[in-house]
């Protein structure tokens, strides 16, 4: 898959990067959640440049357990 393939696997919405909070308001997709003592659950939310390290840190572990890579799966509930 390329870059934009792995991207348009995602919703996106404008939010703030967990990564890159200083660039302000950037297209976003959720990656995960927390869980604050006293405010529920809170999406983490990811720009396109830090979902795409994510899906190629996921590929390459994939690789070395000689387990298959999926894209398309962060904030997803592994079971």
């Amino acid at each position: 898959m390329d870059r934009q393939q792995i991207l348009d696997l995602y919703e996106w919405q404008l939010g703030v990067c967990f990564r890159h909070p200083g660039k302000g308001e950037v297209p976003t997709a959720v990656v995960g959640a927390i869980h604050p003592r006293e405010n529920g659950e809170r999406e983490v939310r990811a720009c396109e440049g830090c979902v795409l390290n994510m899906e190629d840190i996921r590929r390459e572990e994939a690789a070395r357990s000689g387990s298959e890579y999926e894209p398309g799966c962060l904030g997803e509930v592994l079971r």
